[in-house]
């Protein structure tokens, strides 16, 4: 059985790709605070790092661990940097010290949201936030000082903890209407979809760049339609421009027009697909 430490456990992707392999692995699990059955541990201290490597001697390490707040990246991108791309890189060096696979997650925000067809994995990344940047740092950081990964980019990812689709609901207790964007493409993508990805690749050694969001696309606002549809949710949706939406919240940075990635490598490289978004996001309605 192999021995799979994952970091960031306690986030929605975590979650996910407990549950995803079940009993089949034997799992460390970390993140920045310890919790029952999660251990504590800081991927920027390589100190620390090496401790964990050490004890547990681990065959695959999957990186769910990052700072992901946009907003809050752009007021300290040095801690953004510290989270996103140190991170990775002590996780590659540690990799490739102890003889680990590294899987790492990477995001749609290290394109510049300008494309006008969906990106695939050779499309050169020109990130303009500091998310963006910190996340393709720590890509290249893993490219330089691992041998054997999987990265996987991702978008709108959504599970088991905070996310858009809750926050809606959320909001919709309380609002008659809410406002929500409507020129910005890309996919919803649920962390059980993403985790039965890594699940698929991990064992492999087709190793690389993927995108690894579900299949098709759509934008906030009527995304937002959908779930309130699927929940009998009679709040109203507001269809606003990002410029609207800016004048409105303007401590918010800037995110993608575009953000829809082909899944290019994978269908290439195999038969996997991961499910329409619109049926994953059905299976994912079922649980809140």
């Amino acid at each position: 059985m192999e021995k799979i430490l994952v970091t960031g456990a306690l986030g929605q992707l975590g979650r996910a790709v407990v549950k995803e392999y079940g009993d089949t692995a034997d799992f460390v699990r970390t993140d920045m605070v310890e919790s029952d059955g999660v251990k504590k541990l800081d991927i920027s201290d390589m100190d620390a790092l090496n401790e964990v490597f050490d004890a547990e001697g681990p065959d695959v390490v999957i990186n769910c661990a990052a700072f992901t707040n946009v907003d809050g990246c752009e007021k300290d991108e040095d801690a953004a940097f510290i989270a996103n791309a140190i991170g990775p890189r002590n996780l590659a060096i540690a990799c490739e010290k102890y003889g680990a696979r590294l899987v790492h997650i990477s995001t749609d925000y290290v394109f510049n949201g300008n494309a006008t067809k969906p990106l695939i994995e050779t499309d050169t990344p020109d990130p303009v936030s500091a998310y963006g940047r910190t996340k393709l740092a720590g890509e290249n950081y893993v490219k330089t000082f691992s041998e054997r990964f999987f990265i996987l980019r991702t978008a709108w990812l959504y599970g088991e903890g905070h996310n858009f689709v809750k926050t809606m609901l959320k909001l919709s207790e309380t609002h008659d209407e809410v406002s929500v964007v409507c020129d910005q493409l890309g996919t919803p993508t649920s962390a059980t979809e993403l985790a039965r990805m890594i699940h698929f690749l991990e064992p492999t050694e087709n190793y690389g760049i993927f995108h690894a969001t579900c299949e098709g696309d759509t934008n906030w606002a009527d995304f937002t339609d959908l779930i309130f549809e699927k929940k009998g949710i009679k709040t109203k949706v507001n269809h606003v421009t990002s410029e609207e939406y800016k004048r409105m919240n303007p401590a918010s940075a800037d995110r993608p027009h575009y953000s829809i990635l082909e899944d290019r490598m994978i269908k290439l490289t195999s038969d996997f697909r991961m499910k329409e978004w619109e049926d994953a996001l059905d299976e994912y309605l079922k649980t809140v």
